[in-house]
């Protein structure tokens, strides 16, 4: 792609119809070209200037059409023009250009009077005229095409009515999806987290960009960029959405786990088994930065699975495969019995619950009395049993659910990587994904569709 080499000229040879000329290998000329375009470095050996700036747009009348000198310059036409101009150009159409100059704010210019001697245009030639007017036009466009951009911002308009950018930036699969949930939260008032108010942005747009940092961990001044604001203002609105969510999505939302009774009025074929079941459990381990300051603290998230600094957070999925709990994080060294004691889901289980967990969950002397606790069978002999193997394809028929829940979770790109500036407010983080995940479509439908065989079998 070659761009002309003059002052204040957008020309490229991919766009426009003019021709570009080469400078001179000549030293003289090459020079005098220098000169004429007033420009104070020297142009490289892939330097064009686009024919606009000659007159009549031919390589030997030399470039004296810049907008430096537009006005100053004395300009002739080639004998080639001169001769049609006077044999075709009419004292009426070189007034009509004239006018419509005058009408893009031109220049004042001198309507042309055809010489008594020889009847061309003395005044200013078609072509300088034609010239001038084109750069106007140019320059106009160019301003127009500025000042949208400078006026435009990312906002939810642009993603309105397509339901494949809502999901991309939002996690949510709909538009009517995503304004439900502004509807809900709409009317609340917010305090801001750095306690100054954000006026510029409105509220449906402020939702807007949380969900896309969630979704998509764009950075703050890629977001400010996006919605012309400060990154100071992108970090106000995030945290402070971030918290609103929090408080109604998932404490207000899910902050009691269904009944195995109102379990049973939804539940899956692959569930036959396991009637009583309340809810499905299981651990996922998130990256974070830590303070190389504190060696204790690299000690407590250093993960031994993930061999790096980690944070972990139990998930709990309903048999129909909606999140119901989702806990707090913890450093990535903490055992899964620890985090089941401490993060409080114990305290909303039943005598006659059934629990569905992954071997690790060595849980049984801390359950509640007459709570039971379903893992696969460990292998104690040289093979299993047919029996062991049956109740190992039954359990992981239906822990699958909760691995779906999850990896829908990881969806959600703030979870690749967790700052260290962002760790005060993790917690909040990881618990609204989760409660963001149920406003997907139905997480059993979806396995049914991309498992037929595993359904089928789950329904014999």
């Amino acid at each position: 792609m070659v761009m002309c080499w003059a002052p204040n000229c957008n020309h490229y040879n991919v766009r426009e119809k003019c021709k570009f000329y080469r400078f001179p290998k000549d030293t003289k000329t090459r020079n005098l070209w220098i000169k004429l375009t007033r420009r104070t470095v020297e142009p490289g050996p892939g330097s064009f200037l686009c024919s606009c700036h000659f007159v009549d747009g031919k390589k030997e009348n030399r470039p004296t059409l810049f907008q430096h000198n537009e006005g100053k310059a004395k300009k002739f036409p080639t004998p080639e023009k001169r001769t049609r101009v006077k044999k075709e150009v009419t004292e009426t159409s070189v007034t009509g250009i004239i006018e419509d100059v005058l009408m893009h704010d031109a220049r004042s210019v001198e309507e042309p009077q055809p010489s008594t001697s020889t009847g061309s245009v003395t005044t200013k030639s078609l072509a300088v005229v034609d010239a001038e007017n084109y750069f106007l036009k140019q320059n106009l466009q160019q301003v127009s095409e500025d000042l949208k951009h400078i006026s435009e911002k990312f906002s939810f308009e642009n993603i309105r009515g397509n339901d494949r950018l809502i999901l991309l930036y939002t996690g949510l699969p709909t538009e009517k999806i995503f304004t439900s949930l502004f509807d809900l939260l709409k009317n609340i008032e917010l305090n801001y987290y750095y306690e100054w108010k954000v006026e510029k942005i409105r509220k449906i747009d402020q939702l807007l960009m949380t969900l896309m940092k969630l979704r998509q961990n764009f950075p703050h001044e890629d977001l400010a960029v996006r919605f012309s604001v400060a990154q100071a203002t992108v970090s106000n609105i995030v945290t402070t959405w971030v918290h609103v969510l929090h408080e109604v999505v998932y404490k207000q939302l899910m902050g009691k786990i269904p009944s195995r009774n109102k379990n049973k009025l939804c539940l899956p074929n692959c569930f036959s088994s396991f009637t009583n079941c309340r809810i499905i459990i299981d651990c996922t381990e998130v990256y974070t930065s830590v303070s190389r300051a504190s060696m204790a603290t690299q000690k407590l998230t250093y993960s031994s699975y993930k061999h790096r600094n980690t944070c972990k957070g139990l998930v709990g999925v309903a048999p129909n495969g909606v999140v119901t709990f989702v806990s707090c994080l913890y450093p990535g060294s903490t055992s899964d019995k620890k985090i089941v004691k401490d993060c409080g889901i114990l305290d909303h289980l039943e005598a006659g619950d059934l629990i569905l967990a992954d071997k690790g969950f060595l849980i049984k002397d801390i359950v509640p009395s007459g709570v039971h606790i379903n893992i696969p069978p460990f292998l104690t002999t040289a093979q299993f049993t047919p029996e062991q193997v049956r109740q190992t394809e039954c359990i992981a028929r239906a822990r699958i659910h909760v691995e779906r829940a999850i990896r829908r979770m990881k969806i959600f790109k703030i979870l690749d990587f967790i700052p260290y500036s962002l760790l005060p407010h993790a917690d909040a983080v990881f618990q609204v994904i989760g409660a963001l995940t149920n406003m997907q479509y139905p997480l059993i439908k979806e396995v049914e569709q991309l498992y037929p065989e595993g359904a089928s079998k789950s329904e014999k």
